[in-house]
């Protein structure tokens, strides 16, 4: 069989290169083309296009580079039809991936859909185009399948969430290894990870590195995002207690004691790491004007939208400043405060429907061909 898949963002290339495996698995004579980005390359296929050409986020950016989508979904459109897959497969990313799914839908293309796009939480009027040109949806948050089916009877495959397979297949890295390897002091690591587009990491690590000074016993390690450059960061590393590994999350997530987080897929994993956090947002005045008139959800981490309270606290825009991050850093590297977080960790894993999620999609999307 011939399988199409667009991944536009990290996190999609992640959960597509796991995909990918279970596809190869149970299909031996598979043939896969893919928008995505270096995990999934290293699986096999062929790479259309790579997910840094397409990082556009917010209104206002989107905007900025409107012909740029626009050619990129011509582009895209061509491929799919010279490749002539026997299904082509979604990946979040719904700003695109929607409007291919429209036009392949109508072209007379099997269409389906791994990882809901967050339409709970935004645009949920959506929901008529997913009914109407999406074959099959497979979603990976226990709340979307009552969302989907009893809401607006659509019925959905929850199928668990794809990164408590990536977590438990990551190999375990020695933190002694670990520090040594990146150049590392043997203090504690409070992890920073300010997200993976420029735009959003540049709104954040200044107001989270604001507070480095304050916990002199630490030291600060940003992850760097797979699709950024070591120069991008370089000017934020103005202290010796300020230090950064490119494309490591998961190895500094192993080794550290407490972390910052932007909201995001992060939040998750970091939770799924067993890593206190506090949850960081400040977006561009427009975006964020715009942006909470139109969002209704109580939380914006995904860590307490499954849990439905707050499990984490969260710091967004005015919040999202030094003192009450220093503060809130304070508490969870207290002892106590830790011992009853990480006891919600554990029951956040357990909603989650523990390891598979990849494989059973892969199988269930073979099933339906």
């Amino acid at each position: 069989m011939k399988y199409y898949i667009i991944a536009g963002e990290a996190s999609g290339d992640l959960h597509g290169s796991n995909l990918m495996k279970g596809l190869y698995k149970e299909d031996s004579n598979a043939e896969i083309r893919f928008w995505g980005g270096d995990l999934m390359q290293a699986v096999g296929g062929t790479l259309v296009k790579h997910y840094k050409e397409l990082a556009f986020m917010g209104f206002v950016e989107v905007l900025f580079h409107l012909k740029t989508i626009l050619n990129n979904i011509k582009i895209c459109k061509k491929d799919i039809v010279d490749f002539q897959p026997d299904v082509i497969i979604f990946i979040d990313y719904p700003g695109f991936n929607l409007r291919i799914a429209k036009w392949a839908k109508a072209e007379g293309f099997k269409t389906h859909y791994y990882i809901s796009p967050q339409i709970w939480a935004w645009k949920e009027s959506r929901i008529a185009d997913i009914k109407r040109d999406i074959d099959k949806m497979y979603v990976i948050l226990p709340f979307e399948k009552d969302f989907y089916e009893s809401k607006h009877h659509f019925a959905v495959e929850f199928v668990g969430h794809p990164l408590i397979d990536a977590i438990h297949e990551q190999p375990r890295i020695d933190g002694t290894i670990f520090k040594k390897e990146n150049q590392l002091s043997e203090k504690p690591i409070i992890a920073i990870l300010p997200g993976s587009r420029k735009q959003e990491i540049a709104k954040m690590l200044s107001v989270m590195l604001s507070v480095v000074n304050d916990f002199p016993e630490y030291q600060f390690v940003i992850a760097g995002a797979p699709s950024q450059e070591f120069s991008f960061y370089e000017g934020f590393i103005t202290n010796e207690n300020i230090k950064f590994v490119s494309n490591q999350t998961y190895p500094l997530l192993q080794n550290a004691t407490a972390a910052l987080v932007t909201s995001g897929t992060a939040t998750l994993e970091t939770a799924l790491f067993k890593v206190p956090e506090v949850v960081c947002y400040k977006g561009s005045w427009i975006s964020y004007q715009i942006a909470k008139r139109i969002i209704t959800l109580k939380y914006i981490s995904l860590v307490n939208l499954i849990m439905d309270q707050e499990v984490v606290t969260e710091l967004i825009q005015e919040q999202c400043s030094r003192k009450p991050i220093r503060e809130e850093l304070k508490k969870i590297l207290n002892p106590d405060y830790r011992k009853a977080l990480l006891h919600k960790y554990d029951e956040l894993e357990e909603k989650l429907g523990g390891i598979g999620a990849s494989e059973k999609t892969a199988k269930l999307i073979v099933a339906n061909l």
